[in-house]
């Protein structure tokens, strides 16, 4: 499979989860991927900031030296553990290489982790974003990484998103299956519209989780350099350096607004009901109902649709 074959396809399927062909045919090797007692795993659904938490990390790990930061780009620095592309490492083999300490990024449901994350109770890092961000930011990645089906309109979108068929599958079951691993391993679950509105606060949370501590100084500089403005310029965080085989940034920046709330500039008050009635039967018929209300009513969204409105 030559360069310019990187194409629009269907996706394919991994144990019912829609995935694509190319990392479905890598599989067995992120399932028999060996874990590390130190590795850090961050968990995300796609486009809930996982770049982000990523530089966040990275920073952590390296003190907040910001030169050793841009040694490479953020897909090298914490490997995609089940990346697989043409013509490129893949996640794996990446992982492979790289020293411990260890950062390593997945977007998979938690029912498909590799068991050695487990078996080496590894800690895990997970962020969740308001779905309707999510959808929107989706959208807008599917327009611009060509391994992803043709979006159409985002209507279309929508509803495509709702039954489950974007690539990782079901938002809400990927959000309440990580929530339920919370009771049982080393997991710090974290909100993007909480990093977005304190993230002092919520990096001081990822430092105390990880058993780290650092100098003002040096929390003032992470703070600095991993802003949405100043990564958006770092071509060692931005994805610019990604083929563009893979990756169209002319259609759309990788790091396109990382606000909270863009959904209102793009869903129509008839999608906005739709969504709203669909979360509420999906998140009141879900795991999500046992939290005490008090646990997400600092977010942005909620466990009950009626709060879904920031």
């Amino acid at each position: 499979m030559g360069k310019e074959d990187v194409g629009r396809e269907e996706l394919g399927s991994l144990h019912g989860i829609p995935l694509y062909k190319c990392f479905v045919e890598g599989w067995p090797q992120v399932e028999a991927f060996q874990a590390r007692p130190d590795d850090l795993l961050i968990a995300t659904y796609p486009k809930s900031g996982t770049t982000w938490l990523s530089e966040i990390l990275d920073m952590i790990y390296h003190d907040g030296d910001v030169e050793k930061c841009r040694r490479d780009a953020i897909f090298n620095r914490v490997p995609f553990l089940e990346m697989k592309a043409p013509e490129m490492p893949s996640g794996v083999e990446l992982l492979e290489k790289t020293p411990s300490p260890r950062l390593v990024k997945t977007h998979l449901p938690v029912q498909l982790l590799p068991t050695s994350f487990r078996d080496k109770d590894c800690k895990v890092i997970y962020m969740a974003r308001n779905p309707k961000d999510v959808v929107v930011s989706y959208y807008y990645f599917y327009q611009m990484a060509k391994m992803h089906p043709d979006p159409g309109t985002l209507g279309e979108f929508l509803e495509t998103f709702m039954a489950g068929k974007t690539a990782y599958g079901s938002w809400y079951e990927h959000v309440q299956g990580w929530w339920e691993k919370k009771q049982e391993k080393q997991l710090l679950y974290l909100f993007y519209e909480d990093m977005k509105k304190d993230p002092r606060r919520e990096v001081e949370k990822i430092l105390q989780f990880l058993g780290k501590e650092v100098a003002e100084a040096t929390l003032a500089k992470i703070l600095h350099h991993t802003s949405f403005q100043v990564m958006r310029k770092n071509p060692a965080a931005n994805y610019e350096t990604m083929p563009t085989t893979l990756m169209d940034h002319s259609l759309s920046p990788f790091l396109r607004k990382g606000i909270s709330g863009d959904w209102k500039n793009h869903f129509t008050v008839a999608q906005n009901e739709r969504f709203d009635q669909h979360y509420q039967e999906h998140m009141q018929d879900g795991r999500f109902r046992h939290l005490p209300a008090s646990a997400l009513a600092h977010s942005a969204w909620h466990p009950y649709g009626q709060h879904l409105h920031p």
